[in-house]
């Protein structure tokens, strides 16, 4: 981004640059970070709020649960086998039985897959030019919605933990606010650091177009 002006090609001392905005995001179904999301709402939202950051946790926290969904997908039909063979075990055991028990194993599978994936789709942050949104569901069915407006924020911060935060940079952003608010957290999302500075220039724009 270009310097505010120039003062010549002289000794004289020149403005700062400007820090460049932060990239504005597409929505996708998938997104986890999206900067001014096109065609976001949600049930509270005023007619003249604006989203300003859609949030959901980090795409790579669903690693974990993804490799126990593939282990568990190939254990009817490939590790029980070498299991078996492994441990020289031979067990007569009928073939309805077999087919029973596997196509209830698939279906725990299927079930375990869809409450995870669900578990993190539906769990979402939002931020807008008016206040900080946490959208919370327990088991599918309760919902939880918290939320802060920008002039109850008292202090924000983040952390990073372990390698992999690091390496796919994400974290955890913590949010203080007035007693009378709840406090949000919002865990393992992407670009921490780059979320507390565009809250805090939120909360700064919101203090000059609001003074006491």
């Amino acid at each position: 981004m270009p310097t505010l002006f120039e003062l010549g090609k002289n000794n004289l001392p020149k403005t700062k640059k400007a820090k460049p905005a932060p990239p504005r995001s597409h929505m996708g179904p998938l997104t986890s970070y999206a900067f001014h999301p096109d065609g976001i709402r949600f049930e509270t939202q005023e007619a003249q709020e604006t989203v300003i950051l859609f949030l959901r946790q980090h795409m790579i926290v669903n690693l974990s649960w993804v490799l126990i969904a593939i282990v568990m997908a190939l254990t009817p039909t490939l590790l029980l086998p070498l299991f078996f063979r492994a441990m020289d075990v031979s067990i007569p055991i009928p073939g309805t039985y077999i087919f029973i028990a596997t196509i209830f194993w698939y279906i725990a599978t299927f079930g375990f897959v869809l409450a995870k994936f669900l578990g993190w789709f539906i769990n979402i942050y939002i931020v807008t030019d008016e206040r900080i949104v946490d959208i919370d569901f327990y088991y599918l069915l309760n919902k939880h919605f918290s939320q802060a407006e920008l002039n109850k924020v008292q202090d924000i911060s983040y952390v990073t933990k372990g390698i992999f935060s690091t390496i796919f940079n994400y974290g955890d952003v913590s949010i203080q606010t007035a007693s009378e608010s709840p406090n949000l957290e919002f865990e393992k999302v992407p670009n921490p650091e780059m979320v507390v500075e565009i809250i805090r220039g939120l909360i700064e724009k919101h203090k000059h177009n609001n003074p006491v």
